[in-house]
């Protein structure tokens, strides 16, 4: 099976380095192009094992170790200049399963990154079931969305209205479609059910900024629209 690492390190030689040793082993490797950027680019990866350094433009390591663990169970292996026993600490206790310090051998770090794989992947591959929205993650698991380190608790209606949209972001999804899959989904709604869910949807995705990202177009339907 091929495997893909998604590494957080700006610096361009050793993440070029890495690329470069990794893939002779058919590892795949990706990293964020915008350091503001890491969760949308570690969806989009849907990588195996994250290889993450601590100090980063914008946010640090520990910042996005916390985020990637809200989200996903995937191996995440801390790669540091930064020897205080505390930086160790706090990484394994966000949920990191290594810690390796610079400089660090290349071959060293290649046989942690297969043994981590080994654990995690010895009966069956970890599946990120997310969906990144406008800076938003979707958490399909938990039924949560996430963004800028706020948790928004819908309920399973407003929920599941959400992700149909989302997974049609940008088109027009009509009412009577919404209606229909609810009811698909076992989910008692009429139209009136359906007005009253999509306003309160909009009411707590205002909370994070995001109240005019559902749209309605008028005798046709809702669009979740990329702001």
């Amino acid at each position: 099976m091929d495997m893909t690492i998604f590494i957080v390190e700006d610096d361009e030689a050793i993440f070029t380095s890495l690329q470069e040793r990794l893939g002779q082993w058919s590892f795949r490797v990706v990293g964020p192009e915008n350091f503001h950027q890491v969760m949308e680019a570690f969806i989009e990866a849907k990588p195996h094992l994250v290889i993450m350094d601590i100090q980063l433009p914008a946010y640090d390591g520990f910042h996005w170790c916390r985020e990637i663990r809200a989200v996903s169970k995937v191996p995440i292996i801390f790669l540091s200049s930064r020897d205080h026993p505390m930086d160790m600490v706090m990484a394994m206790n966000m949920g990191a399963d290594d810690y390796i310090q610079k400089p660090f051998h290349t071959d060293v770090l290649l046989a942690k990154i297969q043994a981590t794989l080994r654990r995690t992947y010895a009966y069956a591959e970890e599946s990120v079931d997310v969906l990144e929205w406008n800076g938003a993650v979707i958490d399909m698991k938990r039924g949560v969305i996430r963004k800028d380190g706020i948790d928004l608790e819908l309920t399973k209606n407003e929920f599941f209205i959400l992700t149909v949209l989302v997974q049609c972001k940008d088109e027009i999804v009509s009412r009577d479609e919404l209606i229909r899959r609810l009811w698909d989904d076992e989910r008692f709604v009429n139209d009136n059910t359906l007005t009253v869910n999509v306003t309160r949807l909009r009411q707590k995705l205002a909370e994070v900024g995001l109240g005019d990202a559902i749209v309605t177009k008028k005798g046709m339907g809702y669009m979740a629209v990329t702001l």
